[in-house]
């Protein structure tokens, strides 16, 4: 018993050394932070104020363009020319391709109304489907709805329904902007590694597994069932 005493003493011992190193070693550095602001004089301190405030007016500079050319809000865009001038004028574009009879394009543009006011770097934009063949065509758009992800006037990924967002109709809008952040189209602040819906089914929440229907003489599938 005595053995094991020492032991534990022993342990204890090295443990308090090991904080009290940490503990130096972080005074250390705050010591030396302090003494760079202390020797600072003032033109040092001025020139880092300007450079603060320099950085802070190119922000606010690069938010109005990006205001200016429509970013900031969810809209839709008329025709298929207009597609092309959106997604040639602004970096990074989501496109919602639609359809007025789907619902979940409804449950879609609840959430895009919702980022687009979040992350004004991303121009969002929607275009009824049926009103443009040529671009559902070109971009192989079957399943309404369809998110198209354009970066410096290419379309670099898709969103196909419902499949990647939990296969639920009920997914939050940061699972949404977690999808968008993987695609690297918006300013993602959050870990990509830990989508939101794994946490949710920690939670027991119950997922409906979504059906494609077919749409008679029409030549899109439907993530809809209202159809």
């Amino acid at each position: 018993k005595m053995a094991a005493d020492t032991s534990v003493e022993i342990l204890q011992k090295v443990l308090e050394n090991e904080i009290l190193q940490t503990t130096k070693v972080v005074e250390e550095h705050l010591d030396a932070e302090m003494q760079k602001l202390d020797q600072m004089d003032e033109d040092e301190l001025e020139r880092l104020k300007q450079r603060r405030l320099e950085a802070l007016k190119k922000a606010q500079q690069q938010k109005q363009e990006w205001l200016s050319k429509g970013h900031g809000e969810y809209r839709e865009i008329p025709s298929e020319r207009d597609f092309f001038q959106e997604v040639k004028e602004s970096k990074n574009v989501v496109c919602h391709f639609y359809r007025d009879t789907t619902f979940r394009c409804q449950i879609m543009d609840k959430h895009l109304t919702v980022l687009a006011k979040k992350h004004v770097e991303t121009k969002f934009v929607k275009l009824n489907a049926e009103k443009s063949p040529f671009l559902c065509e070109r971009l192989r758009i079957k399943v309404i709805p369809t998110l198209a992800l354009v970066k410096d006037g290419k379309t670099q990924d898709y969103i196909v329904g419902f499949t990647d967002l939990g296969n639920t109709d009920d997914f939050t809008t940061e699972t949404l902007e977690w999808r968008l952040g993987c695609a690297d189209i918006i300013n993602y602040s959050g870990n990509l590694m830990d989508p939101p819906f794994q946490s949710q089914k920690k939670f027991g929440t119950s997922f409906t597994k979504l059906d494609k229907k077919t749409i008679r003489g029409k030549k899109y599938d439907s993530d809809s069932d209202d159809d």
